[in-house]
C-alpha cells in the first residue's frame, strides 16, 4: 500500500513539474537605444539590469520562466511603436520596460495602453508621460522634466544665477525640459533671455553656443541629454564660455556623461539625479555587481530598471496572476524600499515618487578615481521634487 501511495506521490510530482514546464515563459521587453546617443544611459546596461533583476528573483514566477527581451528603436518613434506592437501581439510580452527617449516612449506607450499592458518608463523624461499621455497601466519610474527642473533650476536661481538662455533638443523631451525649467526660473524671480533649438544628435554646436554666449545670460541651460549634452559641454569649453563667467547647467546628465566629458571640463556643474552609485553601502553593492558585467557603474535609468522589474515581479507573485489590472493594483499599493528608493510609491497618475538629489561635479583634486564624480549638495523630498497631483493633467486623477 505504501509503495502504491509513494508511486502516486512521485507521479504527482512529475506531473506538476511537467505542467510547470508546459507554462509559457513570462516575457518582459525592453525598447532601448542600443547604438546611438542614449546607449550609455540605457541600452545594453538596461537589458543587463533587467536580467539581473530576473536572476535575483529566482528566474521564475508563478511557475513560469522569466525571459528578458530587448530591441533597438534607433531613436525613431514609429519604429518604437512597431516594436511594441510586435512584442505584445506576436511575442507574448506582458510588460515593457525602459523605452529610452521621450518621443519613442510616447509612441510605445500608446500601443501598450491600447492593449492594456503594463509599461514602465525608466529612461525617458517627458512630463507628458504622467500628464496627457498617462494610462492605467503606465508607470514613470526614475525622473521627469518637472523634477529635473525643480531640483536644478530652483537651486541655481536661489544662488543668484537668475538669468537663463536655453539650448534645447528639438523634440518632446527637450521642449518639456525647457518649459518646466523656465517656469521654475520665472516663478523663483529669474528671467529667461532666450532660447535656441537644435536637432537631435547634433555634432556641431558652434552656432547655437555663439547665440547663447551673446545673450550674456548667467546660465546656459542644456535641455538635452546623452551625446548632445556631452558635445555641448565639451564645445562650450572650447569656446571659453565657462571661463568667460557663464555657467553651463546640464538639466539632465548622468555619471556616464560626466565620465565622457572629464572632470577637468565638468567640474562645478550642478545637476539633478535620481540615483548615484556611490551614495551608500546598498548602492555600492549593486554597482559592484553591475560593473562586473558592464564595466561601468549603473546610471539612474539602469538602476531604475532593476528596481522596477523587481517591483513588477514581486507584484505578479503577490497577485498570483499577470493580469495588468491586478498586478498594477499591487504595485500601487506596495511601497518601494530598495537601494534605488526609500518609501517610494506609485501614484494614481503613474508617477513613482521618490527623493531626488542635487549634486555638484567634483574638481579633479577632490576625486579618488574614475567614476568618483559627485558631491551631494541637497536631498529634495519626492513630494517637493515632482509635480503635485493638484497640478496633474492626467485624466485618471480625480479632483
Amino acid at each position: 500500500m505504501n509503495r502504491i501511495l509513494s508511486g502516486i506521490f512521485v507521479a504527482a510530482l512529475v506531473a506538476s513539474a511537467a505542467q510547470a514546464q508546459d507554462k509559457p515563459p513570462l516575457k518582459l521587453g525592453g525598447i532601448l537605444d542600443m547604438s546611438s546617443l542614449y546607449a550609455d544611459i540605457t541600452g545594453p546596461g538596461s537589458e543587463t539590469a533587467a536580467k539581473m533583476a530576473a536572476e535575483d528573483f529566482g528566474g521564475e514566477v508563478l511557475g513560469r520562466k522569466i525571459e528578458i527581451l530587448a530591441a533597438d528603436h534607433l531613436n525613431k518613434a514609429d519604429l518604437a511603436a512597431n516594436i511594441a506592437r510586435d512584442m505584445i501581439d506576436n511575442q507574448g510580452v506582458e510588460m515593457i520596460y525602459d523605452v529610452a527617449a521621450s518621443a519613442t516612449a510616447l509612441a510605445a506607450g500608446e500601443i501598450a495602453k491600447a492593449r492594456n499592458k503594463i509599461v514602465i518608463f525608466n529612461g525617458p523624461g517627458s512630463i507628458r508621460l504622467t500628464n496627457e499621455a498617462c494610462g492605467p497601466y503606465t508607470v514613470h519610474y526614475v525622473f521627469d522634466t518637472f523634477a529635473q527642473a525643480n531640483t536644478t533650476g530652483l537651486a541655481a536661481v536661489k544662488s543668484g544665477l537668475d538669468t537663463w538662455f536655453f539650448l534645447t533638443a528639438d523634440y518632446a523631451f527637450g521642449q518639456d525640459l525647457e518649459k518646466d525649467t523656465s517656469n521654475v526660473v520665472v516663478k523663483t524671480g529669474g528671467k529667461v533671455l532666450g532660447n535656441v533649438r537644435h536637432p537631435l544628435n547634433t555634432s556641431d554646436f558652434s552656432s547655437f553656443l555663439l547665440q547663447a554666449q551673446a545673450s550674456k545670460a548667467k546660465v546656459i541651460g542644456l535641455a538635452n541629454a546623452g551625446g548632445d549634452t556631452v558635445n555641448a559641454i565639451k564645445q562650450s569649453a572650447e569656446f571659453g564660455i565657462m571661463k568667460g563667467g557663464q555657467k553651463i547647467s546640464p538639466l539632465l546628465a548622468f555619471v556616464t556623461d560626466i565620465d565622457s566629458i572629464g572632470l577637468e571640463t565638468a567640474q562645478g556643474l550642478l545637476l539633478a539625479e535620481a540615483f548615484y552609485w556611490d551614495a551608500n553601502d546598498e548602492t555600492r553593492a549593486f554597482a559592484k555587481r553591475f560593473m562586473e558585467r558592464v564595466k561601468r557603474p549603473p546610471t539612474s535609468a539602469q538602476a531604475g530598471v532593476y528596481s522596477s522589474v523587481t517591483h513588477y515581479l514581486k507584484a505578479v507573485k503577490a497577485a498570483g496572476t499577470t493580469d495588468a489590472a491586478a498586478v498594477m493594483k499591487v504595485m500601487k499599493e506596495t511601497p518601494i524600499n530598495d537601494f534605488f528608493a526609500h518609501n517610494g510609491n506609485i501614484r494614481e497618475d503613474g508617477r513613482m515618487v521618490h527623493d531626488m538629489y542635487l549634486f555638484e561635479v567634483k574638481k579633479p583634486s577632490e576625486s579618488k578615481g574614475r567614476w568618483d564624480d559627485y558631491k551631494l549638495l541637497a536631498t529634495v523630498p519626492g513630494k517637493e521634487a515632482f509635480q503635485s497631483l493638484e497640478q496633474s493633467r492626467c485624466p485618471l486623477v480625480k479632483k
